[in-house]
């Protein structure tokens, strides 16, 4: 079993640095050919940097939780997901609003969580009208990160998780701290009237 996980594994990797190269060529040819493909572009880089989060949650299932915890300015986190998500939401009509009420650090493993916010916003985007908001606040004694939109929010709530989920529900509670693990929640009670997503770590 080790040994096919192992061979998808590196074909994944193999994938994603075919997507570097095509984005390099999508690249070269809006400069010689002055159009706009940066919708293009940030499809690539989205499916890689999926590809990554695909790969940096079998490397710790794989080999052990290992996970990189150190301290992290909350709010510094918030504002570089809303840089890599605003740009491709307003070319969708989507504002994106980020509200972080923490200002101070929390340790956490700041790649791990990037990814899966960054995640939460994108899948926001496509089902929201017109807003999505990220918010970070104290909870209960952890952090509380919130993704929501205004979108028609959940039909149904799955007993299981789609894979996706199930990766970061997984990377969440890898999150211990005091013996209490993290957790991922999924409702429709979103302030702006559609779905909600909420990352809790201790």
């Amino acid at each position: 079993m080790h040994h096919l996980l192992d061979t998808l594994a590196s074909g994944i990797h193999d994938t994603k640095n075919q997507l570097f190269i095509a984005e390099s060529l999508i690249a070269a040819s809006e400069a010689k050919h002055h159009i706009d493909l940066s919708e293009a572009r940030y499809a690539i880089e989205a499916a890689a940097e999926r590809l990554s989060r695909t790969l940096a949650a079998y490397r710790l299932m794989r080999r052990g939780a290992n996970l990189a915890i150190m301290p992290c300015i909350v709010a510094d986190l918030c504002a570089e997901v809303a840089l890599a998500q605003r740009q491709h939401l307003a070319t969708a009509g989507i504002a994106l609003a980020v509200d972080c009420q923490f200002v101070d650090e929390w340790p956490l493993d700041r790649d791990l969580i990037s990814d899966i916010l960054n995640n939460a916003v994108q899948n926001a985007g496509r089902f929201a009208r017109q807003a999505v908001t990220l918010s970070a606040m104290a909870d209960g004694g952890g952090l509380l990160f919130r993704v929501e939109d205004d979108g028609p929010g959940f039909n149904s709530l799955p007993p299981k998780m789609n894979t996706g989920l199930l990766v970061a529900e997984r990377l969440a509670q890898l999150h211990v701290r005091r013996g209490c693990p993290g957790e991922l929640r999924l409702d429709n009670n979103s302030r702006r009237g559609g779905a909600r997503f909420e990352l809790w770590l201790p």
